[in-house]
């Protein structure tokens, strides 16, 4: 009766915890587009010629939205009349909408913790969040088609479900406390992963950062060039900030040495850019190198993969001084792999078409960056995971221990006395005579009676054991000997001692001598 009653009421808890993961989801994406859409009809409004009216803005922001998903967009209003793809990506504008998802999708699994209220699985919060989301993408995506900036069905149908659903996943892993694989090589190999990535887009930063400086006068002069009035120059400045992503993978791209093309017919690499480069004017890409080939300055980039790889190889032989040099040098090969893999995604982002002709295939190559990655890995972390492993091992042996000395020990042992022979002799009643008294006590004790000798003749009782005197240590008997005097034993008898001539009790007596007269 119990388990009837419960089960309505657990259904329906699943139920409205499913339905409030959607709600999560469907505000979240309200969020993401309301506040880009506030950005761009701020500078609508602030324009002095705006060029559509509030319908052109709205269309924009949600074009901008759709392109933060990863989503091309076709540019409908060229010159020459055909649709030009617009496909590169402002990576920092992507960071809004996938931090949503994933605060979303996270909250959904925490909301059950401080109350009463129920809680999805994580499989379930995963798909709640997600389709929230989508269904609002999806009513996106269908506004877009009646304006300048339509979406591609295509990629709409592929990178908005996958950007969304992976965002909601790594909420859900947040929300469950960020639990690694249980087997300790898949572990190592995502933290080593990780901090190789970080080290790689970093110094790509560096890089793309210390020549933008050194071109510093071609990017004012092209961002002066773009833009008359403040309200422009504010929008070409935030266009900027959002491209600064970019422009870290691009210099990570540029440093493993797969490069970036800049356009159909030009590819830039450390070891110079070759072709005939097609370049728009933006502030951006002023920092990209001059033709011709590479100089010393160019190949300092390579610095940047070089420490991340060796940084990766360390993390993985520093937890590997136990293992074998097998599972060593997989885990190594494992982390490489997945570095190149969200390197090859994030190159995939970065980059795209720009428009048609020479200007659709601008940026990084995703598979080329991928395998650069990779092979970077292989030459450089797995030795180094190796070589760090071998030499923490070093510590690993074990020490020898110490001899321990050997110390004699001297045990003294009481040794008892002899037990002495007491011999008694009785004369028969017939031989006393008035001299018997007389006797004097030595003699009567020596002289044994007939009855003695025959207890002597006999031997021992049977049954009985004779007794034995006990062993003892040599240097017991050096003690003894020395403190009677004796220095040397005159019969050369090491074993002699002061009493050995008293007889035993088992031995005959001799014969008295004959009584005189």
């Amino acid at each position: 009766m119990t388990h009837v009653t419960e089960h309505p009421l657990v259904q329906g808890g699943r139920s409205t915890a499913l339905a409030a993961a959607c709600v999560r989801g469907g505000l979240a994406a309200g969020l993401g587009l309301g506040g880009l859409a506030v950005l761009v009809v701020a500078a609508w409004i602030s324009s002095p010629h705006p060029d559509s009216g509030p319908g052109g803005a709205l269309h924009l922001a949600a074009g901008l939205w759709l392109l933060a998903h990863g989503v091309d967009l076709v540019r409908t209003e060229t010159l020459s009349g055909v649709p030009a793809p617009l496909g590169v990506v402002p990576l920092l504008l992507a960071a809004l909408p996938v931090w949503l998802v994933h605060r979303a999708a996270r909250d959904t699994l925490d909301a059950g913790d401080g109350g009463d209220r129920p809680r999805p699985s994580a499989s379930g919060a995963v798909a709640g969040v997600a389709g929230g989301y989508l269904l609002v993408a999806a009513a996106v995506v269908l506004y877009s088609e009646s304006g300048p900036l339509p979406a591609d069905l295509v990629t709409a149908g592929l990178w908005l479900p996958a950007v969304v659903v992976g965002a909601a996943g790594a909420g859900v892993w947040t929300a469950l406390g960020r639990p690694l694989p249980g087997q300790r090589e898949a572990a190592v190999a995502l933290r080593a992963g990780g901090l190789g990535l970080v080290t790689l887009l970093g110094g790509g930063a560096v890089a793309a950062a210390v020549s933008l400086a050194w071109h510093a006068r071609e990017a004012q002069t092209a961002y002066a060039g773009l833009a008359g009035e403040w309200s422009g120059r504010v929008a070409v400045l935030l266009l900027v900030l959002a491209l600064l992503p970019n422009m870290a993978v691009w210099g990570a791209a540029y440093g493993l040495g797969s490069g970036f093309a800049l356009g159909t017919g030009a590819l830039a690499t450390p070891l110079g850019l070759a072709g005939d480069p097609a370049v728009p004017p933006f502030p951006l890409l002023a920092a990209l190198p001059a033709e011709g080939p590479g100089g010393w300055l160019h190949w300092s980039a390579v610095a940047a993969p070089l420490a991340a790889t060796v940084l990766q190889g360390w993390r993985v032989g520093r937890s590997a001084r136990s293992w074998a040099a097998r599972d060593t040098a997989l885990t190594a090969l494992g982390a490489a792999w997945g570095c190149g893999v969200v390197v090859a995604v994030l190159a995939g982002a970065a980059g795209g078409p720009l428009g048609t002709g020479r200007l659709s295939a601008f940026g990084p190559v995703w598979w080329q960056a991928g395998a650069a990655t990779v092979l970077w890995g292989v030459c450089v972390g797995v030795p180094t995971a190796l070589g760090v492993r071998a030499w923490g091992r070093r510590g690993l042996r074990p020490k020898p221990l110490p001899v321990a000395r050997q110390v004699q020990v001297q045990v003294q042992v009481p040794v008892p006395a002899p037990p002495a022979a007491s011999v008694t002799a009785s004369a028969p009643p017939s031989m006393a005579g008035p001299g018997a008294g007389a006797t004097a006590p030595g003699a009567a004790a020596s002289a044994p009676g007939p009855a003695s000798e025959a207890a002597s003749a006999s031997g021992p009782a049977p049954g009985s054991v004779p007794p034995s005197a006990p062993e003892r240590p040599a240097s017991e008997e050096a003690r003894s000997a020395s403190d009677l005097g004796i220095d040397d034993d005159p019969y050369g008898d090491s074993a002699f001692e002061p009493y050995d001539y008293l007889p035993a009790a088992w031995e005959p007596s001799p014969p008295p001598p004959p009584a005189a007269g």
